[in-house]
């Protein structure tokens, strides 16, 4: 299934796309008969290219060079060199890639590429190689669509895997020991009957030529390491859409947080919260969360970073919220009633937000952060959920089905004023304003999806927090556990979220 958000118009990353040209629907003509292409049955230039590509295969190396021209492959329509065959079915295609000679073009890109057609508008992914290294999952889920990525955190990898599975297509990596390990990256394709499979070179420039030896070049069955990724732990530039998969496991992980300094990510799993350094290659440290070791997806820092607050249900079960050093500690217990799901601090440190049960019904509720008498601030009927503040402490945004379906909206820190944010026919849920004021994110189901259960197609989507036009930032397989809590970047430039991988 592909959520059916509109698509949101992204700019060119590297250059600016100058050619005219009627290529869509265009398919380039095929390639001489008499040539050896090895394991593949044809290569063409694919879009508006200023120098026809080259190919040579050796059979006796094992190698496959291409040369290929082409302003990129990106945006709406791509422009390069491609030796393909046509298959169908679930597939996985390796090889080690090297670019020949230098090159001042840092985006020259090396790929192995699944195609539906060989139109230049064509629904694509491809495992990319750049020529500085950055490696990345790149695709386009609709015809003419945008081109979108996934960068893996791996640099400069030495060989690399593409799988298709299904509707799924999966990026795999190895370092110079040749083993190859999946790099959390996929993706929804939804491609049709038989396809295009092969490899791929664009210059990145008008008028440039670039070539790339592919070598140990294998077809096979996919690889059942692949489908084991449970979670990926990804990062999205609200500018770009440049999105980058900064941890991934096996294992069940939910709700990320930024620290305070944009040097780290909180995350939970497994009942612990975890922390995770952005920088070089760290993995993630369980924090010393004391006695509280079934904490649940609602955590957060406080607005200076010194405090963590967890949800944690080690108790008797029901989820209650405790507070403790963001460098762990023990915990100190601010809800003896529950269940209590944290979501939300005041700017001024002062208040903590959450959505609790009290007498059978569900509601919104704030408490001091230092302990106290808990304020009930909605009284509707159905649910209210996902509270949290405004940078300007002027309003708390939540999500409620007091409308009929789940939406957006805000009231008063007091609970006075209530006014709904969105309007649109799906469910939206976990609103949280950008630290700079300027933005919503929040979490959308299709319209028939009830609750905010995990599995399922979303989108993480953006509006203004003036108000104006709602975008998509991200269609991804994801829901509970996504983007449960506050996870904007200090900077207001980023968002963490978690997207989950379909069983196989």
């Amino acid at each position: 299934m592909i959520f059916p958000f509109d698509r949101l118009q992204r700019p060119w990353r590297c250059c600016v796309f100058t050619a005219t040209f009627a290529v869509l629907g265009f398919c380039a003509p095929p390639a001489l008969a008499a040539e050896n292409l090895g394991p593949f049955a044809g290569h063409a230039d694919i879009g508006v290219v200023e120098h026809p590509g080259t190919v040579a295969y050796d059979a006796a190396k094992g190698t496959c060079t291409v040369g290929g021209s082409g302003v990129n492959m990106w945006f709406t329509a791509d422009a390069f060199h491609y030796v393909w065959k046509k298959i169908s079915g679930d597939i996985a295609l390796a090889a080690d890639i090297d670019f020949v000679g230098s090159s001042a073009e840092p985006h020259r890109k090396a790929c192995l590429v699944i195609r539906q057609t060989l139109a230049a508008d064509s629904i694509y992914a491809d495992a990319a190689l750049h020529g500085d290294g950055l490696t990345s999952l790149q695709f386009r889920d609709v015809t003419g669509g945008v081109t979108r990525e996934v960068q893996s955190s791996v640099v400069q990898p030495h060989r690399l895997r593409l799988e298709k599975i299904g509707d799924t297509i999966h990026l795999s990596l190895a370092g110079a020991d040749g083993q190859l390990a999946p790099a959390g990256c996929s993706v929804r394709l939804p491609l049709n009957g038989e396809f295009y499979i092969g490899l791929g070179v664009c210059a990145h420039g008008a008028d440039a030529f670039e070539t790339a030896i592919f070598s140990s070049l294998t077809f096979s069955q996919p690889s059942t390491q692949v489908t084991a990724v449970r979670s990926s732990l990804e990062t999205i530039t609200i500018a770009s859409q440049d999105r980058r998969s900064v941890y991934h496991t096996n294992d069940l992980i939910e709700a990320p947080n930024w620290s305070r300094d944009g040097s780290e990510l909180f995350f939970n799993g497994g009942g612990r919260i975890h922390r995770l350094p952005l920088a070089g290659s760290g993995q993630p440290a369980p924090v010393d969360t004391g006695f509280a070791m079934q904490c649940n997806k609602d955590h957060g820092l406080s607005p200076d970073g010194a405090q963590l607050v967890i949800s944690d249900q080690t108790k008797d079960g029901k989820s209650r919220i405790y507070v403790l050093p963001s460098a762990g500690g023990v915990p100190r217990e601010i809800t003896p009633l529950a269940p209590s799901y944290w979501h939300g601090w005041s700017p001024d440190g002062r208040t903590l937000a959450y959505c609790a049960q009290r007498a059978g019904k569900f509601g919104i509720f704030t408490i001091p952060a230092a302990g106290g008498a808990e304020q009930r601030l909605t009284t509707t009927d159905g649910l209210d959920d996902g509270p949290d503040y405004s940078p300007d402490g002027r309003w708390i945004y939540f999500n409620s089905d007091r409308s009929g379906h789940m939406q957006i909206w805000r009231m008063h820190p007091d609970g006075t004023a209530p006014e709904q944010v969105t309007t649109d026919a799906f469910n939206n849920w976990f609103p949280h304003p950008s630290p700079d004021g300027k933005w919503i994110a929040f979490l959308s189901y299709a319209p028939e999806v009830t609750g905010h259960p995990a599995d399922k197609d979303v989108a993480l989507r953006l509006m203004p927090a003036a108000g104006g036009e709602i975008t998509v930032l991200v269609k991804l397989f994801g829901g509970q556990g996504t983007i449960n809590v506050p996870s904007w970047s200090p900077d207001s430039l980023k968002l963490a979220y978690v997207r989950y991988q379909p069983a196989p």
